[in-house]
């Protein structure tokens, strides 16, 4: 294993977050199986003492995984240099099997973790834990896949040796490379930066008219959902290309790089912002009718339509600065 910082950090986090997952989820089973707020039972008012720190201790883990997806991936970039052709994160996460399956479910982790910590901030906005049994399903439905994440980046990083040769991201980025990095470096830039401006445009409009009439939560669910792999797909095969002012070039890592002004996190944590804020507006949505969360949901909905709005046009401001900025024509 390389004792990199950064791979240190995600290993022992991993390690930590799978235990607190574990009890948390035996938690969230016996609230399923046994909660009842109108009941004065010693087990109801031990549960009740108890949710609030593991709701607490699951937020933090929540939390930790928005921000494992980008310390994964600073992590990989710095690695780069240890490994003989990788030139960035790209190189580094084929070094050992299951690098890119890590960062899959990492991303998907990230967005899941997002919905999970809005559904707990709305849970505590009522008096009578109304969202408490939908939480900790979503939990157990969320912790299965943390855990294979976990196990996964441990595999992963105990796997990488500095000897081993690897691929440049120009082999696997190209027109000609195999798999889905090769399909999405292949798509048309124009029919990529139609769907990204199509979806972005859609979210864009849908979260001001929420913010502003407080109707179309699930119109802005969809787009945003619909963004964030719009979003990719447009980063790869039609942004890259014009960041590097190379038009064969469309590796999505070398964006993290200082050479390019480090655009990719700005960029990477804008998409990945206003879509969780999107589809949280829209998950919250059935839960207008609970009594205790009249008020609180469609407020919450409101601010989560205003900061998806912020950050898509963040987005979009920081596409229009590289494509219209750069000497790439064409």
């Amino acid at each position: 294993m390389i004792l990199h910082p950064g791979a240190l950090a995600l290993l022992v986090a991993s390690v930590a977050t799978a235990g607190l997952l574990l009890h948390a989820a035996g938690h969230g089973l016996v609230i399923l199986r046994h909660w009842d707020l109108s009941s004065g039972s010693e087990l109801q008012l031990r549960l009740e003492r108890r949710t609030y720190l593991v709701s607490t201790l699951v937020g933090w883990v929540m939390a930790f995984e928005l921000v494992s997806l980008f310390l994964y991936v600073f992590t990989a970039d710095a690695l780069a240099p240890l490994f003989r052709g990788a030139m960035c994160a790209a190189g580094s996460l084929r070094a050992a099997p299951g690098g890119y399956q890590v960062l899959v479910l990492k991303l998907a982790g990230a967005v899941l973790a997002g919905l999970w910590l809005l559904l707990d901030h709305a849970d505590r906005q009522g008096f009578d834990y109304p969202l408490l049994r939908p939480k900790y399903a979503a939990l157990l439905a969320v912790a299965p896949l943390l855990l294979a994440e976990a196990w996964l980046q441990l595999r992963f990083l105990t796997a990488l040796r500095p000897q081993v040769i690897t691929s440049c991201c120009g082999s696997l980025f190209g027109r000609s490379g195999a798999g889905l990095a090769g399909d999405l470096a292949g798509l048309p830039p124009r029919a990529a930066a139609a769907a990204f401006l199509a979806a972005a445009g859609a979210a864009l409009l849908a979260a001001v008219a929420l913010r502003r009439t407080g109707r179309g939560a699930l119109p802005l669910a969809l787009a945003s959902a619909l963004l964030l792999p719009a979003g990719l797909a447009a980063a790869i095969a039609w942004v890259s290309p014009y960041v590097y002012e190379l038009p064969t070039h469309h590796c999505p890592f070398c964006l993290l790089q200082r050479e390019y002004l480090g655009i990719g996190y700005p960029l990477y944590a804008a998409l990945l912002g206003a879509s969780v804020a999107g589809m949280g507006a829209g998950l919250l949505a059935p839960f207008r009718r609970i009594p205790s969360l009249a008020q609180a949901v469609p407020a919450l909905q409101r601010r989560l339509a205003g900061a998806a709005a912020v950050l898509g046009a963040a987005l979009l401001a920081i596409v229009a600065w590289a494509v219209l900025g750069s000497n790439l024509k064409g």
